[in-house]
């Protein structure tokens, strides 16, 4: 059966994936940023929410992935509060100043995890020659990688993904993410030969809080305080229905 991972900003989230028919679980806080670190607290009350493999995302910041040493010390007390807290996995990303994976970072990273499920987030969508990047992360020992196929969509990078698929002849998983709906799926799928897709299935809800004032934001000048990003079921249970037939 084809893996269905969905991202999860709250442990309603995780509640809603399990019910809807999620397989795996990216645990993070503000996905608007691209997805950061979520607080202690989220991380257990999304733990008790969910018996669904949970992993935890280990970014500190927005921006790019060359992570000054004191950053680095704050993700690898994060990934330890995350061994505690009972999650499977941790997904990071770290690179050098040229782009290339941070070798000595992310081994120290797969050595703190302990067994536990480690992936390379799109960080790898940067590097400047992914295949070199690829049989690093093999050496090392990560379990997946998280890829668009450095294009702005998963679909958009189908040559790439299934080249990737193809040299990581079963070594390493290779997780497209990006851009992933319900009426694309299956093409994707057909195009790279993966066994499992990542989606954030992302649904809105109303924030009646500030209805009154439209003209205000409270964050980056392009959010939406009018609203609150959830999980949305049914854009699970429409994926799952996609990749049904893919089985």
């Amino acid at each position: 059966m084809m893996l269905l991972e969905v991202i999860a900003t709250s442990a309603e989230d995780c509640a809603t994936a399990q019910a809807a028919g999620g397989d795996r679980i990216e645990l993070c806080c503000a996905l608007a940023l691209g997805g950061l670190t979520p607080s202690a607290a989220l991380v257990q009350r999304a733990r008790a929410a969910t018996t669904l493999p949970l992993l935890m995302m280990l970014r500190p910041r927005e921006g790019g992935f060359c992570y000054s040493a004191g950053e680095f010390t704050q993700m690898a007390l994060d990934l330890k509060f995350g061994l505690a807290a009972g999650v499977d996995g941790f997904v990071f990303g770290c690179l050098t100043r040229d782009g290339a994976v941070d070798v000595r970072r992310t081994a120290h990273l797969v050595k703190l995890a302990a067994g536990r499920q480690t992936v390379f987030h799109r960080a790898f969508d940067v590097t400047p020659d992914p295949a070199a990047a690829l049989e690093t992360l093999i050496e090392l020992g990560v379990t997946r990688v998280l890829t668009s196929g450095q294009a702005a969509t998963a679909l958009a990078g189908t040559d790439l993904i299934r080249q990737l698929v193809a040299q990581a002849g079963g070594r390493i998983e290779l997780l497209p993410g990006s851009g992933i709906t319900p009426g694309n799926v299956a093409e994707l799928v057909r195009r790279t030969g993966v066994q499992q897709v990542h989606a954030s299935c992302s649904g809105q809800v109303l924030a009646p809080s500030t209805q009154g004032r439209p003209d205000l934001r409270f964050g980056l000048a392009d959010s939406n305080a009018g609203s609150v990003r959830v999980l949305d079921a049914a854009a699970i249970t429409a994926l799952r229905a996609a990749l049904a037939p893919l089985a």
